[in-house]
Formats: C-alpha cells, sequence, structure tokens
C-alpha cells in the first residue's frame, strides 16, 4: 500500500526531522507531513536572529554542524537542516498540511490537505510558532500591526512600538532602532526579561539609560489607531504617536489541532497536552508528542537542543510495542 507507513511525523521542524531519522535507522518505513517550508518555524525568524544556543546543541543526526561563530545565525541553521533532510534522504513532503488524524483499531488514519495515509505510530512535531498570542485590544487588527518580525529595513525612520521584553521584542527594538526608527518599548512587568541573551541585555539596557530607546515599564497597550497608541501606565493614560506595532508577546501551539485529532489538553494554564514523559506518547496509543509542543504554554521550557532526544525516546518506545 503506496500511503501506508511505520511511522508518521507531523511537522518537518528539527525535531522532526530528527524523529525521521531515527525511524529510518529503526528501518521502518516513515513520512514527514509539512504544512509550510523546510523547517518552517525557522524560514520565519527575524532574517539577523542568532540562537542562543551553540551550534553542537543544534546537531542532530550525528552530523556536525559547523559555523564561523560559536553561535550560529538563522541563515546557516537553514542551511544545515537543509543539507541534514538530504544527507538521510528523508521522505518529507512540504506544503501538506495534516488536516485530521483518527485512531481505528490499532491503526492511525490520518487526512492531510493533499492525500489519505495510514500508519501505525504517529509523531506530532508541530512546534508553537504558528499562533500568536494575541492582546485583544482594539486597533489589533490594523495592517500596521505584526505579531511577528523580520527584517529592521522597513522600520526605517519610523515610529515603531515593540509590545515584550524577551529575545524577540529587544532584538526587533535594537534592530530598529539601528535603522533609524524611533522605538518606544512596552514592558508589563518592572524590567527587562531575565531571559534576554546575555550578551545582547547590557546592549538594551544601555540604550535605555541613554535615552536612545523609550520604555515604558509596568505597562501595557490598550488601543491602536491608524497614526497613535494609548498605554496604560503607572502615571495613566499616553498617547504616541505610532507608525508601526510589533505585538512581540509570544507565541502557543495549535491546542485546537491536538484537540481534534484526541489529546487530552486541559482547560487552564499552562495547558501541557496529557503525554507520557517517559516514553512522549500521548493518551492515544501510538499517538506521540515531540519537541516544544510538549510544553503547552511554557513555550520556554523544549527547545530544539533539549528536545533532540524525544527523537529516540519514541522510536524505542515504538520498538517496544513490537510495532
Amino acid at each position: 500500500m503506496d500511503n501506508f507507513f511505520d511511522v508518521l511525523i507531523i511537522g518537518a521542524g528539527p525535531i522532526g526531522l530528527a524523529c525521521g531519522i531515527e525511524a529510518q535507522k529503526a528501518g521502518y518505513t516513515h513520512i514527514i507531513l509539512e504544512k509550510g517550508c523546510l523547517v518552517n518555524s525557522l524560514y520565519n525568524y527575524p532574517v539577523n536572529m542568532t540562537f542562543f544556543s551553540s551550534s553542537e546543541r543544534l546537531e542532530i543526526g550525528d552530523t556536525p554542524f559547523v559555523t564561523t561563530l560559536p553561535k550560529p545565525k538563522r541563515a546557516e541553521a537553514l542551511e544545515y537542516y537543509r543539507r541534514i533532510n538530504g544527507k538521510f534522504n528523508l521522505n518529507t513532503h512540504l506544503f501538506e498540511e495534516v488536516l485530521t488524524v483518527r485512531k481505528e483499531a490499532e491503526l492511525l488514519y490520518i487526512q492531510s490537505s493533499k492525500a489519505q495515509y495510514i500508519a501505525k505510530s504517529v509523531i506530532v512535531a508541530t512546534g508553537f510558532y504558528d499562533i500568536p498570542m494575541m492582546l485583544n485590544i482594539p486597533g489589533e487588527e490594523l495592517p500596521k500591526v505584526s505579531h511577528y518580525y523580520q527584517d529592521p529595513h522597513y522600520y526605517a525612520n519610523q515610529h515603531v512600538l515593540v509590545v515584550g521584553a524577551s529575545n524577540s521584542s529587544v532584538d526587533a527594538a535594537l534592530e530598529t532602532y539601528r535603522k533609524g526608527a524611533k522605538v518606544t518599548l512596552v514592558v508589563r512587568g518592572k524590567e527587562i526579561s531575565p531571559r534576554v541573551k546575555y550578551w545582547v541585555k547590557p546592549d538594551i539596557e544601555n540604550r535605555i539609560a541613554f535615552q536612545e530607546i523609550d520604555v515604558f515599564y509596568n505597562s501595557c497597550l490598550t488601543a491602536i489607531s491608524d497614526d497613535s497608541v494609548t498605554l496604560e501606565t503607572p502615571e495613566g493614560a499616553v498617547t504616541l504617536k505610532n507608525d508601526f506595532v510589533l505585538a512581540l508577546t509570544g507565541y502557543q501551539p495549535n491546542f485546537k489541532f491536538l484537540k481534534s485529532i484526541g489529546v487530552h489538553v486541559p482547560d487552564e494554564a499552562p495547558k501541557i497536552p496529557e503525554h507520557d514523559p517517559q516514553t512522549m506518547e500521548t493518551n492515544i496509543s501510538g499517538l506521540y508528542l515531540a519537541g516544544v509542543v510538549c510544553g503547552g504554554l511554557n513555550t520556554h521550557l523544549w527547545f530544539i537542543e533539549n528536545s533532540r532526544v524525544h527523537a529516540e525516546t519514541i522510536i524505542q518506545h515504538v520498538k517496544s510495542r513490537g510495532i
């Protein structure tokens, strides 16, 4: 049967590729279905992004990730994972979205946007970057508002409001400032997040100290209009001239999809999908989770470097089931 596989993997990010490699090593037939391009989330990262992890911590398939600097950039990661996919000749289908998964007897039936498949085991490695955490405020739907940031040149000579104090927010603030934007940061807490990359944190703090980047701590964005924004600050409401808003407030796994395929997801935060951390198997026999999706809203728990082991863990459990 052409569309029958031992292991079907949803998501062609680094962890999905790692799962494909482990399935291949174990002698299992496999297919990887990805709704976007190869390592789609990494592709959508900011163009100048530098990883927090060193290159060896991002390696999969026992294949060295050689970079010119200790911490690789986005472009190097894209090249590395593209070569990994080619080196192992993984059965990767891109731009093919999985729509449904249902369990029937001992098999899993998968409907994608292009075909139907049957698999003995399914691994969900879909990450968390597709669905932004919305502010749910007036004006958020305006075209000037983005929950993603890619290239700073676009914002040259513009009044830019950046929401958040995480790595993505700080990177966007610094890069757009250096391209000539008038940048204001809005931070819900009292300080820049301690999780910000250690070589970047002093930079943003110095730009704030020298009043080159404005900041409102203990504040939140409450409304957006075509040419201004309104903030709620400890001193009361403040209205600022504005051309663009970068609402980099974080992202979340596709809980709706997980629930639709039968995975139990609690309604209360942090909404960690039900799975056995020893095997990564969900409440549905033969259906596994891998990578950052395992953390629910706690998206800081799992990264490429500490979830690479999920691939081996899952395939070992598949073997133990005699599949």
